[in-house]
């Protein structure tokens, strides 16, 4: 009976993971052939400053280069190469400009050592209303009234704002490739104003005031897009936002904000999908000022596969669910020092279904919240352990999420909770360790637990805070706790930021 019993839930598990997945065939992707190559013609010093004034920019050149391409080829950012070796590098590196818009297509190459820094002249990202710019971006207002925190009314926020560093807007298979770096300068004074983004946004945070500051990329309607091996640096707001679209790849980034790590980055998500299916991000590296990826509302069929998180929020759902996610993949993520692990978000003034998860071969180090499934959030870096008592009829309900060979070498809180009966959140879980953890760790209440062999060490059964309406099915009698001495199936994981 027994051996009927696990190979049945094997089957599952693997169906399981055969829908929770994009289902396209990603492979490494490879550089287009280049159309045009353009010449770096400035430098920066090591605080993203210039010689030059800030409006002696390449903004004109590389949108031309992008704009007379042709789809299927690359506009490259290269170093100057010169015949005689004495003068090969006379230090020009650097491009600077302001918002820039891939097309059809097109891939924005950029080289080995050079780097294409952002403006930080607001009115460079000013949107027009009516043919005129406002004149918001680098300032904040006051929250409007009619736009409270967890407002879903976008209607009510006020037109202008910021466009975005770079714009892939109804363009098919656009990419963004090469071993160079973007550089948002998040960290450097704004013109005309004493402070930089960063410090606008942490000004803006104890009043919840609403702060208008560029994200560095935003696709939308973006069929096919590719990121792959591109370094992002110290983004001004969220780094990759890509709604609306079919195919998104992001294999090999490096992205990392701030770099200088005595600087705060607030509000800097690391890649954010949303109303989008069949994405994948790959082998990419992410220490960023918020959520490492933030899965936002009505994206289905995903894939993270052999990632490392660093500095941010974790691997996070949410916390807009209205719209749903589904079928998700994680598999073979490492996260060192996020504040947060798994992590599903959200709350009864912005949820919805969240279903069909498969969280797989997970390693973690001084998480202090190594799973968190919730529909307790109130807009702060981790979740509180009981409900805030908002009101609100947009329900979080997580159903079908797996969690498989998920282990935390140091201890930390488990959060698992539904609203309440009627939306109860469904997990099981198969070979979950958190080293150390103690029934006071442990915070569950309208939830339904299975746990399946090789079990969990999760006191769940024992735990001090086990709220009513706690479901726990074993698959193998009362045993928790593995036996023998397994070894670490970390060992070697966690290594150094690239």
């Amino acid at each position: 009976m027994r051996t009927f019993l696990v190979a049945a839930l094997c089957f599952a598990s693997l169906a399981a993971v055969t829908h929770a997945q994009d289902t396209r065939a990603v492979v490494e992707p490879k550089v287009p052939p280049v159309c045009t190559r353009l010449v770096a013609s400035l430098t920066a010093d090591s605080k993203g400053g210039f010689v030059q004034r800030e409006d002696h920019a390449d903004t004109e050149r590389i949108q031309k280069a992008i704009d007379t391409c042709g789809a299927g080829k690359a506009v490259e950012l290269a170093m100057p190469v010169l015949k005689d070796p004495v003068l090969r590098n006379p230090g020009y590196n650097s491009f600077l400009s302001g918002p820039l818009e891939l097309k059809d297509g097109v891939t924005l190459l950029i080289d080995k050592k050079v780097t294409l820094y952002a403006s930080v002249n607001p009115a460079d990202y000013d949107v027009e209303v009516d043919g005129k710019k406002l004149g918001l971006c680098g300032t904040a207002i006051p929250r409007p009234t009619n736009l409270p925190t967890f407002s879903t009314n976008q209607a009510a926020r006020p037109k202008g704002g910021c466009r975005p560093f770079l714009s892939i807007r109804n363009a098919k298979n656009a990419g963004l490739m090469g071993d160079g770096v973007i550089d948002g300068r998040g960290y450097h004074q704004l013109v005309g104003h004493d402070y930089s983004w960063w410090q606008l946004a942490r000004k803006s945070e104890p009043h919840d005031d609403l702060y208008f500051a560029p994200k560095l990329i935003v696709a939308d309607h973006a069929d096919g897009l590719t990121f792959y091996n591109i370094t992002l640096h110290n983004s001004m707001n969220f780094h990759v936002s890509v709604g609306h679209t079919d195919g998104f790849t992001a294999w090999g980034v490096h992205l990392q904000t701030p770099t200088d790590k005595t600087q705060d980055a607030r509000n800097t998500d690391g890649i954010d999908p949303g109303t989008s299916t069949n994405i994948t991000i790959a082998h990419s590296w992410i220490d960023n000022g918020d959520d490492n990826i933030a899965i936002k509302q009505g994206v289905s069929h995903m894939s993270v596969l052999d990632n490392h998180f660093y500095s941010g929020h974790g691997m996070s759902i949410g916390s807009e669910t209205v719209l749903g996610q589904s079928f998700l993949l994680v598999d073979g993520l490492v996260e060192d020092h996020t504040t947060s692990g798994i992590r599903i978000k959200s709350n009864v003034k912005r949820g919805g279904p969240v279903h069909d998860l498969v969280y797989r071969n997970v390693c973690m180090r001084d998480v202090p919240i190594p799973i968190a499934i919730s529909p307790w959030y109130t807009n702060k870096t981790v979740e509180p352990f009981a409900d805030p008592k908002y009101t609100g009829d947009k329900i979080p309900d997580y159903k079908r999420i797996s969690l498989e060979n998920i282990y935390s070498e140091t201890p930390g809180d488990v959060l698992i909770s539904g609203l309440n009966d009627e939306h109860r959140t469904e997990v099981t879980l198969r070979d979950v360790t958190i080293k150390g953890i103690k029934p006071e760790q442990v915070h569950v209440a309208f939830a339904d637990l299975k746990v399946l062999v090789p079990w969990t060490n999760i006191p769940f059964g024992a735990a001090a805070k086990l709220n009513p309406s706690v479901h726990l099915q074993m698959s193998a009698g009362n045993v928790t706790t593995p036996t023998g001495g397994l070894p670490d199936p970390c060992a070697g994981k966690f290594v150094p930021m690239r």
